[in-house]
């Protein structure tokens, strides 16, 4: 009997724990994923901005996008690759830290991105290291983040580099550029929910 009420004060403590953190810090809280399109063709669904599945072996990350910009909603895209390319990722010579996407001619360019040369590639096989790489995205997603852009001033960033199934994906976000004062409120809110989260931690230790 003991031991249940110590298992039920634990479920209560973090169940509070976790309305605390959601009224405190609501932007620090996962969204939650919306269903989007079939997969397919190198294309793609898009969520909230939740994270990838455990399987997905990471390639490179843009860190520094979620502190730049409120993320309003992810995309999973396919890229169009050279075969070096791809072997150079999968050695994690990709980085995605001053790269951007845009809209041009009715297609999504990823930019910026740099992805060394494979050293063991020459010739034939080798390519520009930063040039403009073609997102792969369902003719509807294209349509509605050009017009989401255009509209509503948001920014196409970047925010992760990835395998899933034997292909490389881009996670790309909608995002709304921040101003200095949220960007400060942002990391004020991770560090309060870190702190809770670490005494909630503790007291269920003790």
């Amino acid at each position: 009997m003991g031991a249940a009420y110590a298992r039920n004060q634990s479920v209560s403590v973090h169940t509070s724990a976790r309305r605390f953190l959601r009224v405190l810090c609501p932007a620090v809280t996962p969204a939650r994923r919306r269903p989007g399109s079939a997969g397919g063709g190198g294309g793609g669904g898009s969520s909230g901005g939740g994270k990838k599945p455990a399987g997905d072996r990471r390639l490179a990350q843009n860190r520094r996008a979620r502190h730049e910009y409120d993320i309003l909603e992810t995309f999973e895209c396919g890229i169009a690759l050279v075969g070096a390319e791809v072997k150079s990722m999968r050695a994690g010579h990709a980085t995605l830290q001053d790269s951007y996407a845009r809209v041009e001619d009715g297609e999504v360019w990823l930019v910026g991105m740099h992805v060394a040369p494979y050293e063991y590639t020459s010739g034939f096989g080798s390519f520009d290291p930063d040039r403009k790489r073609k997102l792969l995205l369902h003719r509807g997603q294209i349509d509605e983040i050009a017009g989401r852009v255009g509209q509503q001033s948001l920014t196409l960033v970047p925010l992760a580099l990835y395998i899933k199934d034997g292909r490389v994906k881009v996670e790309l976000a909608l995002g709304r550029g921040r101003r200095l004062y949220d960007k400060r409120h942002a990391i004020a809110a991770r560090d309060t929910a870190r702190d809770v989260a670490r005494e909630v931690k503790d007291a269920v230790r003790g």
